[in-house]
């Protein structure tokens, strides 16, 4: 598609909807869309690529923009496949092609694209190097580990956008409408969450431009209430508490865990919890569960022993949340075996290597199934994780 989003700058991305998995490992029900930019003036500037996936679309897409102009720049922000497919390509159609990136992708270039020789087509850039396509001044604003070390994002002075890179994306193609903060918060703790730090080091630096309008490489074009935008991304990457409320993870074999957790979902409503929230880890979405997790400040895992560890799916949780960096939350456990309990102990061992995490007493244990006599044990750590 081909939107015009100022007088200059047009949109050239294509939506993906028919990959099943983001990063083979997200599920993207409404697809994903890969973002794409075009800035015609004196000089003319390509903002990124597309998955090679969709390079014939991309590519009608250019050629529309262009007008049968030749583009002078290719301006690579993130050398990851899906925005970088076709940079070798474009090289060899446009021989002249000027690739403009971070010293680090431009070392990057020749991982991806073996035997191709870029040799007189690179400009490395550094931090507030400015390049001017006549009325546009074009300011590079670098921006390591957001998600990549080689990322940097664009700043338009010309029309005061900021091209974010991954910055401000989401699942979801353009053709689907949809909550942006849902799939913009799963997208965020799960591709970009381990770099808190990173993000907040980007945000500085960009609360010192004038900006109208955020162009990221997934996601729609952002154009209106930015405040919204940023603050959501400032609270995320801060890994301050979004939502009040109590988050419970649990992961049962034959439902007896499952039974112990929503009966504590009923007793945290009993007492006020102001917003109870449970994932099966069996069978809801990963990345769901992820984004519950960073998004509330209270959580409860609930498990089964297994094999003398803890249940799988609720290992493989705790490891994603260790990988994304999970910090400063109140945390109670629930686990339950029936001859010889050990799913607390690993759950309590994975939980202390993670930073700022306070692990509420008591710690519950039920024996195969919830009875009775557990329900004052239960109350106690619902007290506890709303104190």
């Amino acid at each position: 598609m081909n939107i015009n989003i100022t007088e200059d700058v047009k949109y050239i991305g294509v939506d993906d909807t028919s990959l099943d998995l983001f990063e083979s490992q997200y599920i993207i029900p409404n697809g994903i869309s890969y973002n794409s930019y075009l800035i015609i003036d004196e000089k003319v500037a390509i903002m990124d690529t597309v998955d090679s996936r969709k390079a014939d679309e991309w590519w009608t897409n250019l050629e529309n923009g262009l007008a049968g102009r030749t583009p002078d720049y290719l301006i690579v922000h993130h050398m990851e496949p899906d925005h970088a497919g076709v940079i070798a390509d474009v090289v060899a159609k446009y021989p002249d092609i000027k690739i403009v990136g971070s010293a680090r992708a431009i070392q990057m270039l020749p991982q991806f694209f073996e035997g191709v020789d870029f040799g007189q087509n690179t400009i490395a850039v550094k931090e507030n190097d400015n390049l001017s396509l006549g009325r546009h001044t074009l300011q590079f604003i670098m921006a390591p580990m957001v998600h990549w070390p080689e990322v940097m994002t664009t700043y338009d002075h010309a029309d005061k956008i900021i091209f974010s890179a991954d910055a401000f994306g989401k699942f979801g193609a353009l053709s689907h409408e949809e909550d942006w903060a849902c799939e913009a918060r799963r997208y965020y703790f799960n591709i970009c969450g381990k770099y808190g730090v990173q993000v907040q080091a980007l945000l500085s630096k960009l609360s010192a431009l004038d900006i109208e309008c955020i162009c990221p490489l997934h996601g729609p074009i952002l154009k209106e209430n930015l405040s919204y935008y940023i603050g959501l991304y400032d609270c995320w990457s801060k890994y301050d508490v979004e939502t009040k409320g109590v988050f419970i993870a649990y992961a049962s074999i034959y439902g007896g865990t499952a039974a112990t957790a929503n009966k504590l979902a009923e007793i945290l409503r009993e007492k006020g919890a102001e917003k109870v929230s449970l994932t099966d880890l069996c069978r809801d979405d990963m990345a769901e569960a992820i984004e519950d997790a960073f998004r509330m400040g209270r959580m409860v895992v609930a498990a089964s022993s297994y094999d003398g560890n803890v249940f799988p799916p609720m290992h493989d949780f705790l490891h994603h949340l260790q990988m994304k960096n999970f910090q400063r939350r109140r945390v109670g456990i629930i686990e339950n075996g029936s001859w010889a309990p050990c799913a607390g102990r690993v759950m309590r061992e994975m939980l202390d290597k993670m930073k700022d995490i306070e692990i509420v007493e008591p710690m519950v244990t039920i024996r195969s199934r919830m009875k009775s006599s557990d329900i004052p044990a239960l109350e106690s750590l619902a007290e506890a994780i709303l104190a």
